[in-house]
């Protein structure tokens, strides 16, 4: 009977879960306490099925609902790895499935460089278009002081390349088995993706112009808003991992949980550089930069 049910194959046959169910209530009242959130700050009303959901509260149950699903499905997944479910065909998969979410990614990204170059290269059809996105047919618009990109945008990108360096040198400590190397590599990187967040941040809070002001508030913010919430997910991503590292969680055979990690990161840095070079530095050439930024 017991060889009726051994196992000869290397695909796991993961048990009934409730996380796939949860994840999608979760996300369908957190989209909907988002709109009610947006409502709410906006003094508007969001009804539906005369049920008035203009409130904060839904959004936040929303979110706390996913953020468990996240907590627990992940912490599944890592149990599922240490009884050895995760062969590899499975470990192969789970790569697939990673690079099939960063190419998802950056169809975001390219997104929003899309609608950046659309009215930077064209400003004089947006004129047309949109009387209320004046750009007086140039780029930046007529009388829009800009960042200094080789300011705190400089700085920041020195941050991030950086903490590129640390974790490669965490990942290659953790092949080599240097488990001193591994955390302390990890650590870093972790501190620089909070530094990078918190001069983002007084970046965001001194900057000239805002994001309701003009096409180009609306285009910089999206886009370079957009990647520091990635900075943020990859920031706590490599924090679980540092965790993890201290308690032995990886080995030098088995450690997909950084390697994604370390991949998300890297394609943090990536699409930085692209953001740098065309959204602070070509995008504010000849323009005007405020004084102090």
């Amino acid at each position: 009977m017991a060889e009726a049910h051994q196992k000869n194959h290397d695909y796991h046959i993961i048990d009934p879960s409730p996380w796939p169910f949860l994840a999608s209530v979760g996300a369908f009242i957190l989209a909907l306490g988002g709109i009610g959130f947006m409502q709410y700050n906006k003094g508007g009303e969001f009804v539906l099925f005369k049920a008035n959901l203009t409130t904060p509260w839904l959004f936040a149950i929303g979110l706390v609902i996913v953020l468990y699903t996240m907590y627990g499905w992940w912490s599944d997944t890592i149990k599922e790895g240490k009884q050895g479910h995760h062969t590899r065909v499975v470990s192969l998969h789970l790569r697939y499935g990673m690079i099939m979410f960063i190419a998802s990614e950056v169809m975001f990204f390219a997104a929003w460089f899309w609608a950046f170059f659309d009215v930077s290269l064209y400003p004089g059809e947006v004129e047309q278009v949109a009387r209320t996105t004046f750009t007086g047919g140039v780029w930046p618009p007529k009388g829009l002081e800009v960042l200094d990109p080789l300011h705190l945008p400089l700085y920041n990108t020195v941050i991030l390349l950086l903490s590129g360096t640390t974790v490669t040198w965490a990942h290659h400590a953790l092949i080599h088995n240097d488990r001193k190397g591994l955390i302390t590599g990890l650590a870093l990187t972790v501190v620089l993706g909070v530094l990078f967040s918190f001069v983002q941040a007084y970046e965001y809070i001194h900057a000239p112009f805002a994001f309701k002001d003009s096409i180009y508030g609306a285009t910089f913010f999206m886009a370079t808003g957009f990647h520091g919430f990635h900075v943020i997910i990859g920031t706590i991503f490599l924090a679980i991992c540092l965790l993890r590292s201290i308690r032995g969680d990886f080995t030098p055979d088995k450690h997909f949980g950084f390697e994604a990690a370390a991949w998300y990161w890297h394609f943090v840095d990536v699409v930085w550089l692209f953001l740098f070079f065309t959204i602070y530095v070509w995008a504010s050439w000849g323009a005007p930069i405020a004084a102090g930024h």
